[in-house]
């Protein structure tokens, strides 16, 4: 008999199996010293169904076990311009519309504070992050400092513990996807907001419209358990007790923003038409072994020539790209602008995370550009270098 796997957001009990991507690394953003310590990172198979009730996707064989969020975790894409601009108009947004002045703010999963230090600054706002990979010293060996007075951290999981934490404000980017019971996940956030119902929750989360439409697949990692459409994100939330004000793709159709507050008695679920989606689901599978196919003839016409390739950009989508396809004799560095990776390797495939000032000395004739947000930015920082390296895009 073929099992059956409930949604993990409305709970139907049996969905729809559509794609199996077998042993990916579990971690993309751990940092490993060594290349053969690297190649040895765990690894998990990541199976893909889709409910047709809510439009939510997950990955039925996630092993939450597998998983260690700590100091040896390095996801902060804040070195970035592009993304730092990205991120500050958010905040500022957010500061403007919520009238965040002087107000108490709450951060799920703040990583190194980056963004919650930016709402603090922007609102003169008091902050308290919660991540169990916030590294004090890491923050200060790349320049960064928190404002005692203003923002402080606590290196552990958010929880009912926390519950007495005053907030007006709570955030939380790109922490969703990584939980395997989202829908308790945010129960438990109801329930810490309490009767404070003028408490406003915004989330932040990658948007699975984009990775089913634009073939981005490079997306498709084992730390997301979770893969949230719009439908399936509000669903979410509003059955979790909360009334949804506004969801909204963002970052150039990337991610999804959620803002949310808590929900008077009653509140309706939502009845999404997920028939479109269903439909992206269905030939995402085909999209996604031509994508595959096609750059690996890429790679094999760049090591029949003899090129010197690198990607640049390595987060999750050069993680996966690495390992997906059979890189290690034909991509020799990753480059990554941020300094905290500079000199490790990354899972699964080993190589070596080199800084853009590594390229003159290398000069590569491809550069393997994983987001093609970045194209603008990587191009200067390129030519800045003296280098005419053709530019293609994952």
């Amino acid at each position: 008999m073929t099992p059956t796997y409930p949604c993990t957001v409305c709970g139907r009990p049996e969905t729809v199996h559509f794609m199996t991507m077998p042993q990916m690394p579990v971690h993309c953003n751990v940092l490993w010293p060594t290349p053969a310590g690297a190649r040895q990172a765990p690894r998990g198979d990541i199976q893909l169904h889709f409910c047709p009730t809510c439009g939510h996707v997950f990955n039925a064989d996630f092993d939450p076990a597998l998983m260690a969020y700590d100091q040896a975790y390095e996801n902060s894409l804040h070195f970035s311009d592009r993304f730092q601009q990205y991120a500050t108009a958010l905040a500022s947004d957010l500061v403007a519309r919520y009238g965040l002045q002087g107000k108490d703010i709450v951060e799920i999963g703040s990583g190194q504070g980056d963004f919650l230090q930016l709402l603090c600054e922007l609102g003169q706002n008091r902050g308290v992050g919660f991540d169990p990979s916030y590294d004090p010293g890491a923050v200060r060996a790349s320049g960064g400092q928190a404002d005692p007075g203003r923002v402080r951290f606590v290196p552990d999981f958010y929880g009912a513990k926390y519950a007495g934490q005053p907030a007006d404000f709570i955030v939380c980017r790109h922490v969703l996807e990584h939980i395997e019971d989202p829908a308790g996940f945010l129960r438990l956030v109801r329930g810490a907001v309490g009767p404070r119902e003028a408490t406003i929750v915004f989330f932040e989360v990658p948007n699975v419209l984009f990775t089913l439409r634009q073939q981005g697949i490079w997306d498709i990692i084992y730390e997301h358990c979770s893969y949230f459409s719009p439908h399936s994100l509000a669903y979410a939330f509003a059955q979790a007790g909360f009334e949804v004000l506004r969801v909204a793709e963002t970052f150039g159709g990337q991610f999804l923003t959620i803002e949310a507050r808590p929900a008077p008695a009653g509140n309706p679920l939502p009845t999404p038409n997920t028939s479109d989606l269903a439909a992206d689901v269905a030939q995402f599978g085909r999209l996604y072994h031509d994508k595959v196919q096609t750059w690996q003839q890429h790679l094999d016409e760049m090591a029949q020539s003899g090129r010197r390739v690198i990607i640049w950009g390595a987060g999750s989508k050069g993680v996966s790209f690495l390992n997906t396809l059979p890189t290690q004799d034909v991509v020799a560095y990753a480059v990554d602008i941020n300094p905290r990776k500079e000199g490790m390797h990354v899972a699964g495939s080993g190589q070596q995370i080199v800084p853009p000032t590594f390229l003159p000395g290398y000069r590569p004739d491809n550069v393997i550009i994983m987001n093609a947000n970045y194209i603008d930015e990587i191009g200067q920082q390129l030519a800045a270098l003296g280098l005419s390296a053709a530019i293609l895009v994952a």
